[in-house]
């Protein structure tokens, strides 16, 4: 299948599931005689919402190639009651929003590699569109993982949690965290349709996970700018984070990612952590003085 019949099998099915997600009384539709056979709105009931016909809502939700005008994924969005996330992923599926495009890079500005570095003691680090870890300082690495022990190629934290072994129990609430992960890298493949190597790494998620693949289907569609994660370090035990992803202005696809304690129990913990890490550097320190 090549990308354009891809995108608009995807347009397809993400139109289908959300509709099946909504009943009338979530809209407030009068009820009808009929009975339901599949959950979910009507096409019908979607064509009326959203001011088109329901052979074109049938068209679409069939892949028929279409590429409905801003107008009309306007309607259709307001009419499934899409979330701002979920909106932008349909827009950026149709390639009708508007969106300056920043060719993809690997390269870390000085100035950021910097702010990774002085954060400490929060653990902080860099990733970019395809979620590939760029920048890490030690806290982040004791905290999770070493990553300058990972092959470059696996340095990306989505492939990290579903297929490294060593994160398998790192998250307490597993489901909730991986299920959120996956609707942020769901995002950022629609706004990069064009990123073969983001192609590539849903691809290989797919082959290597089947944890991936049942939440894939799900097509939960949610930027995560900031939350909670409940951890279980292999050292300190459990502990809870807040995180919070910044945007450098200047570098837009990257994403600056900040740790911090969400209670004072985790914060001894964090501590504890970034003990282990100094100790550490200064061993390594001595070693090669």
């Amino acid at each position: 299948m090549n990308g354009n019949a891809y995108v608009t099998n995807e347009l397809a099915v993400f139109l289908r599931t959300r509709r099946e997600r909504l009943a009338p009384d979530d809209l407030a539709l009068p009820r009808s005689g009929r009975s339901r056979r599949t959950p979910g709105l009507r096409r019908e009931e979607v064509a009326e919402l959203a001011g088109v016909s329901v052979d074109y809502v049938i068209r679409l939700e069939q892949g028929r190639g279409l590429r409905p005008s801003p107008e009309v994924l306007d309607g259709l969005a307001r009419a499934l009651r899409l979330s701002d996330d979920e909106r932008a992923y349909l827009f950026d599926l149709v390639g009708q929003r508007a969106v300056t495009r920043v060719p993809p890079s690997r390269q870390v500005p000085p100035p950021v590699a910097r702010l990774v570095h002085d954060l400490s003691p929060l653990p902080c680090m860099l990733l970019d569109h395809r979620f590939d870890i760029l920048a890490w300082n030690r806290e982040m690495a004791a905290l999770m993982l070493d990553f300058g022990a990972v092959p470059a190629r696996q340095r990306n934290s989505l492939w990290l949690c579903f297929v490294h072994p060593g994160l398998h129990d790192f998250y307490r609430d597993r489901e909730r965290v991986m299920r959120e992960g996956i609707a942020d890298l769901r995002a950022a493949w629609a706004a990069h349709t064009d990123d073969a190597a983001l192609g590539d790494l849903v691809t290989e998620l797919q082959e290597q996970s089947e944890e991936f693949v049942r939440l894939w289907a799900l097509r939960d569609v949610k930027v995560n700018g900031r939350g909670r994660k409940p951890l279980m370090h292999p050292r300190v035990g459990p502990l809870t984070v807040d995180f919070e992803v910044l945007n450098p202005l200047q570098d837009p696809g990257h994403r600056l990612v900040i740790y911090r304690a969400s209670d004072a129990a985790s914060q001894a913990a964090l501590d504890a952590i970034a003990r282990e890490a100094e100790d550490g550097r200064r061993t390594l320190h001595r070693a090669v003085g």
